[in-house]
């Protein structure tokens, strides 16, 4: 009766993952802090004292268990992206704990692609027309998902990097496709969005509110993060690219959407990449140069450089609505075009702090 309340109220279903991750909280927090699983402050970090960092396992679980009760009957088809899901997290939780080499890294998530990619068989088979290209051949198909699998789950780890941000555009992201695929009668894939939204609201809260009780993400919770949001635009893309959906409800421009959707990790991605290639250092290498460093560096705390981020992003999702039927090469363009206006006036504020500042003295 209570999963048949819940799979007739779907928008419900969020308490549940939300109520599991209540629940299970405090217990990673003193399991993080009993082992160790901590970070200290550093050159890199601006907080105060040892924070535990393993809040991905609690996001983790909570989803899961959450999904599994409302999607048992689904067990049986998803059981390969569940451990792609547990792999891409034991990846992140390596690394949070021993710090993983980039290609010790990149090996993982390659791991988490092919049970995803290969074996539950969700990838891109479809380019709605770029480069004038329709359906695509299954090894590039494998390819290009990989390819996309990488960098979307590598663009939201590195945009995890002040209190917050990750979780709050996860939020963000998980509850635009929540909402789309329940429009377009997509249950499954409906639910799946809504239990990672209860999960990350409980970590959310811990994470910008906690002070005693503060938990960091983790690559494993940034790391799963990714996957998830990887595994929903493959699904995203898929069904208007074989016009699965209402008439009214699709898009012909669906890859576009997504990355316009994603702009924030995605653009900050590239953006960053180009600068270390140019000043010849590796682009795996971290440093202080994302958006949200440079955010910070015009006085803003972490809780208003998160606000401005979700509400750039909110503006992003926007346009993504208004050109989701136009060609994706023009979404595209509009969108990296505003994207980078907005940082070169992030640049120009910055610059002009910086002469104001160096100006008193």
């Amino acid at each position: 009766m209570i999963q048949s309340f819940f799979l007739h109220n779907t928008y419900l279903i969020g308490l549940v993952s939300f109520a599991l991750g209540w629940m299970g909280m405090p217990l990673v927090i003193r399991i993080a802090k009993t082992k160790g699983f901590v970070v200290r402050p550093n050159k890199r970090m601006c907080h105060e004292g040892d924070i535990p960092n393993i809040g991905g396992l609690n996001i983790c679980f909570s989803f899961i268990l959450s999904y599994l009760f409302f999607e048992v009957n689904q067990m049986n088809q998803n059981q390969f992206f569940l451990i792609g899901l547990f792999a891409i997290m034991a990846v992140g939780f390596i690394d949070d704990v021993l710090v993983l080499t980039p290609t010790a890294k990149l090996f993982g998530e390659t791991l988490a692609g092919i049970a995803l990619i290969g074996f539950a068989d969700m990838r891109i088979t479809h380019l709605h027309g770029i480069f004038g290209i329709e359906e695509i051949g299954i090894v590039p198909s494998y390819l290009i998902s990989l390819f996309v699998l990488i960098a979307i789950i590598n663009a939201i780890n590195l945009i995890d990097g002040i209190d917050g941000l990750a979780s709050g555009l996860g939020i963000l992201y998980c509850l635009f496709f929540a909402i789309y695929f329940y429009l377009c009668e997509e249950q499954s894939w409906s639910i799946l969005a809504i239990c990672m939204i209860g999960s990350l609201a409980v970590f959310f809260i811990y994470n910008v509110f906690g002070h005693r009780e503060k938990i960091f993400m983790g690559d494993s919770g940034s790391l799963l993060l990714g996957y998830l949001l990887t595994t929903i635009v493959f699904h995203f893309c898929e069904i208007n690219a074989y016009h699965a959906t209402p008439a009214a409800l699709h898009m012909n421009a669906a890859p576009a959407v997504a990355i316009c959707v994603l702009t924030v990790p995605i653009f900050d991605t590239i953006r960053v990449s180009l600068t270390r290639i140019k000043q010849h250092r590796s682009p795996f290498l971290p440093d202080k140069n994302h958006i949200h460093h440079l955010l910070l560096k015009t006085g803003l705390n972490h809780i208003q450089t998160t606000c401005v981020l979700l509400s750039a992003s909110l503006l992003f999702i926007g346009l993504a609505i208004l050109g989701r039927n136009w060609n994706n090469w023009v979404l595209l363009i509009i969108d990296f075009a505003i994207a980078t206006v907005l940082t070169l006036l992030l640049w120009r504020i910055i610059n002009r702090k910086l002469y104001s500042t160096n100006a008193n003295h």
